[in-house]
């Protein structure tokens, strides 16, 4: 198997037929507003920057994150278009305390979070977010060897939820007010997560996915 010998929180391009995740950066604002800025009826309960301060905000924060490794933002981009349509990421990343020799030493996570994923209305619907998580949990198992990959949700999002066990994605439970929703309410949280050994299920899953017409 690939060894994990750098910290995983470093700028990293994954690609597949559909989709292009590439290293978030400042250049991408102007794209990213101009993905956010169509039908923004579907963003009820997920944050979006809406308006250029908004957005710069928004990937300033995300590049400080990366800065301190706490995270390995992305933009979004159809390949089929080369348009930007949205963004992603990786975050919490997760050290266990294991004894002295083992897994310490590479700093390979032992798990990972994918979120703050949303995507342009014309981009919804479409293979993008399948592809896109496709390559996202292919790295973080197979390249990280990550044991688990969490996932998460305001609970009333139905789409979203809907989304994640459409892919695999296992509740684990929901946590009552652990969060601001993007309505500006407390929330509840439902927390998903695909495990080691559920990889290759999941992985022949999203692949027939995309392999349909």
């Amino acid at each position: 198997m690939p060894q994990a010998t750098q910290h995983p929180a470093r700028p990293v391009t994954l690609e597949n037929h559909a989709v292009r995740l590439e290293p978030l950066a400042i250049e991408h604002v102007p794209a990213l507003l101009a993905a956010a800025a169509g039908d923004r009826s579907t963003y009820g309960w997920t944050h979006v920057p809406d308006g250029e301060p908004a957005m710069r905000a928004y990937v300033e924060a995300a590049l400080a994150l990366a800065d301190a490794g706490e995270a390995v933002p992305f933009a979004t981009v159809d390949v089929n278009s080369d348009r930007v349509v949205g963004s992603t990421r990786f975050a919490n990343f997760e050290y266990l305390p294991w004894p002295a020799g083992r897994g310490s030493r590479d700093r390979r996570p032992d798990g990972v979070e994918i979120g703050w994923t949303w995507l342009a209305a014309s981009a919804q619907r479409s293979p993008v977010n399948t592809a896109a998580k496709l390559l996202m949990l292919r790295h973080a198992f197979e390249q990280w060897q990550v044991s688990v990959v969490r996932l998460k949700t305001d609970r009333r999002n139905a789409r979203s939820r809907a989304a994640i066990e459409r892919i695999g994605g296992r509740l684990d439970g929901v946590i009552r007010a652990q969060a601001v929703g993007a309505d500006g309410v407390l929330r509840d949280s439902a927390f998903y997560s695909i495990v080691e050994s559920e990889w290759p299920a999941v992985r022949a899953g999203l692949e027939a996915r995309l392999a349909r017409p």
